[in-house]
């Protein structure tokens, strides 16, 4: 499938910049009036339950930021399962700006690990079909970047990056057109990059129409298995090049295994960005320089 897929740019030290200033503003108090200003400390980041590790990068900015005094090493890279209490990063610095800088960067680890650790979930429950657990738009604002990646960390694939680099037909544009046919055949003459399309179907009449017009994936939207399995097994039978299945909405990790086994290509998952729990992480002092 032709892509001009980019991921979008994330400035890491713009927005670490934007996530400190919403916190610490023009000082942390609490730190400045208890903790004495030549203090050093040890620390360690720890996984508080079972979780996969997504967002070290961002974590060691924010220290960079809050003191260039700070040392954070990563003991596991992006992608790593954790057992509860298992360490992902050591730090080491001056305590008040450890304290400073503390839970602005859990609160990126926690996020990024939690949609880390929910892809790996999907992704675990669907081993051995051979269909990819992919992700959708349904992100952060300003964090979509991030996300995705940790999307990629927890071994899940991703899907359009945005509305520039892949053509996805919906409902609207379908209506808006005149047509399902309509839409896909005004695409077919506009695309002169290449870009590759896909178009959403939610119901199984509209699959013949799309028979030899070039699109080069279907996204199928809230169907049930037995319309699933019905819509493979029609497709598997039309000339090459056959376009992709995407199976999509309301996908659980109770139902993806029989969505996964109508035989789709792709999962897709809203829930990986939008819902993800955040991971439980803490920060743990361990020694004190006197």
């Amino acid at each position: 499938m032709t892509s001009h897929r980019q991921e979008p740019f994330v400035d890491l030290q713009a927005l670490v910049a934007r996530a400190l200033e919403e916190d610490v503003g023009d000082g942390d108090r609490t730190t400045l009036w208890t903790v004495p200003p030549g203090l050093k400390t040890q620390a360690r980041v720890v996984a508080k339950a079972p979780l996969v590790v997504a967002g070290g990068e961002i974590f060691i900015e924010v220290m960079r930021q809050v003191s260039p005094l700070v040392e954070v090493r990563s003991l596991q890279p992006d992608g790593a399962s954790l057992g509860q209490g298992e360490l992902v990063l050591a730090v080491e610095g001056p305590a008040r700006a450890i304290l400073t800088g503390e839970r602005t960067a859990l609160n990126f680890l926690g996020h990024l690990s939690g949609i880390a650790t929910l892809t790996r979930r999907f992704v675990d429950a669907v081993d051995g079909t051979g269909v990819a657990i992919t992700d959708t738009r349904k992100t952060t604002p300003g964090l979509r970047g991030l996300e995705k990646r940790a999307v990629r960390a927890g071994g899940g694939v991703n899907h359009r990056m945005g509305l520039f680099d892949m053509i996805l037909i919906k409902e609207n544009h379908i209506a808006a057109a005149g047509g399902i046919r309509t839409a896909v055949d005004a695409v077919m003459r506009e695309n002169d990059e290449g870009l590759a399309v896909e178009v959403e179907v939610d119901r199984p009449g509209q699959i013949e129409p799309l028979e030899g017009s070039g699109v080069h994936r279907l996204l199928l939207d809230n169907m049930t298995v037995d319309e699933l399995a019905s819509i493979v097994d029609l497709v598997q039978g039309w000339d090459e090049p056959r376009p992709e299945l995407e199976a999509s909405g309301n996908m659980t990790l109770d139902r993806v295994a029989q969505v996964a086994a109508t035989g789709v290509d792709l999962i897709s998952v809203g829930a990986l960005t939008h819902s993800a729990p955040s991971a439980d992480v803490s920060l743990l002092f361990q020694g004190l320089d006197l």
